[in-house]
């Protein structure tokens, strides 16, 4: 009995002529998990080091297209635009407008010089040696604003088309025979009136009428009528938008562009007619 049992259990067991052998392939990582992980040890930190690499180019390439096409920094050298912008202070300018996006009556614009805007002003000092270095190389993913001495900032009061005189018998300005109540004017103690200038403009096509806040202390369209552009701005030369005080943090703020003061101003853009029509 027993014979037959271990004769019928070695049958069992036994792999016959006629039956299939199944192969199966042979799984990777079969090996040691141990001896896996000291094949990787070697190279964690060049992997490291790489992916950092990665990053930080990455950061200022991207960095650099939003300064290129979106968004670009600017510092405030001068009083001009006072209470709402002073000296120092850093702003974000969206360059998407007017590239993409029309502008409209109220915004704070950052444009090139016309033609003799900056006449005998004297540039902003700049910082020299290594701290010069690391300011034009943040200048480059556009941390910094080292090229602001070639540009102004004002804000828009006029448009294509657009009348803009000054001042009516309260001392406001008027766009279109339209009233401006301004209250962003800055003006000196006892004057009521807007402008110590009187003048009375159409804004022809393509191009700005821009006044500072600071209105007795700033050198904008009004003071610039003989130089080349008569005071207008041309679309060409804005940079972009200026929405928001950045730097320094205790005066981050968006920037307002007033709606409700050129509410009711009619619109006469296409009326506009070219600067030397």
């Amino acid at each position: 009995m027993s014979t037959a049992d271990e004769s019928a259990s070695a049958s069992e067991n036994s792999v016959g002529a006629d039956d299939e052998v199944v192969e199966r392939p042979v799984r990777r990582g079969t090996e040691p998990r141990t001896a896996h992980l000291d094949k990787r040890k070697p190279r964690g930190w060049k992997l490291f080091l790489r992916d950092l690499v990665v990053i930080v180019v990455a950061a200022v390439v991207i960095s650099f297209l939003i300064k290129t096409f979106l968004i670009r920094s600017f510092y405030i050298p001068s009083e001009s635009m006072e209470s709402t912008l002073i000296v120092n202070d850093r702003v974000i300018v969206n360059e998407l407008q007017p590239k993409a996006f029309g502008l409209s009556r109220g915004d704070i614009v950052v444009f090139k010089d016309p033609g003799g805007w900056l006449d005998g002003t004297t540039a902003t000092e700049q910082p020299t040696g290594v701290a010069g270095f690391f300011n034009e190389a943040l200048g480059v993913i556009g941390l910094t604003a080292p090229d602001s001495d070639d540009h102004l900032i004002k804000r828009v009061i006029g448009l294509p088309g657009d009348t803009v005189k000054c001042c009516n018998s309260l001392g406001q300005m008027t766009v279109n025979d339209v009233p401006l109540d301004e209250p962003y004017v800055k003006l000196p103690d006892g004057t009521s009136r807007v402008s110590a200038m009187d003048f009375e403009v159409t804004v022809p096509k393509d191009s700005l009428w821009v006044m500072g806040d600071n209105r007795y202390n700033s050198k904008d369209s009004r003071y610039n009528q003989q130089n080349p552009g008569n005071g207008f701005v041309p679309y060409d030369n804005v940079v972009g938008r200026a929405f928001v005080i950045s730097w320094p943090t205790s005066r981050w703020t968006w920037l307002d562009d007033y709606p409700l003061t050129f509410e009711g101003v009619p619109d006469r853009s296409s009326s506009a007619k070219s600067a030397s029509g």
